[in-house]
């Protein structure tokens, strides 16, 4: 692999921050966790094999990340109680003409269970096979396929509700 970092970065940061996006919500908790994850995959860089599939060995760095971050969260939620924001950010719509804004889909794939929202993040957004994702999630891949499935009809049907 002779890919510079910084290409790396610019050819897979997407794939990176729509996994976090998805495993821990839009904000800035998904975005420590890409920075988190650039941060190890930099120290890792040079070490790093040759033949190194560079998108699932970042995705799966991103998925310990946000693994970190969901624990520290859980954390400090234990010791302090949380207080609602007084006004919510404001949300683009990501297409044209869409009636469903970013936030709202993000909001969605929040919302689905846990199973489900890491299979369609690891599989649909961070672009690994089935296989991959269930080594992530410990799991086996005929049940990986089934969550992402059952994910993206909720999603779907979401979606098209809205």
């Amino acid at each position: 692999m002779n890919l510079p970092f910084e290409q790396a970065v610019a050819t897979h940061g997407e794939t990176v921050l729509r996994v976090c996006r998805a495993v821990l919500g839009p904000g800035s908790d998904a975005a420590g966790a890409w920075s988190e994850t650039f941060l190890a995959a930099l120290k890792a860089w040079p070490e790093l094999d040759e033949n190194t599939n560079v998108e699932a060995w970042l995705v799966r760095v991103a998925h310990r990340k946000a693994i970190d971050i969901t624990r520290q969260l859980s954390r400090r939620a234990r010791m302090v109680s949380p207080t609602p924001p007084e006004e919510l950010p404001e949300c683009e719509n990501g297409v044209e003409g869409a009636s469903i804004s970013n936030c709202d889909i993000w909001q969605l794939v929040a919302a689905l269970p846990l199973r489900q929202r890491q299979a369609i993040a690891y599989h649909y957004l961070g672009g690994l096979s089935y296989r991959e994702a269930a080594e992530l999630i410990g799991s086996n891949a005929d049940a990986v396929r089934r969550a992402a499935a059952d994910g993206m009809k909720k999603l779907r049907k979401s979606y098209r509700h809205d």
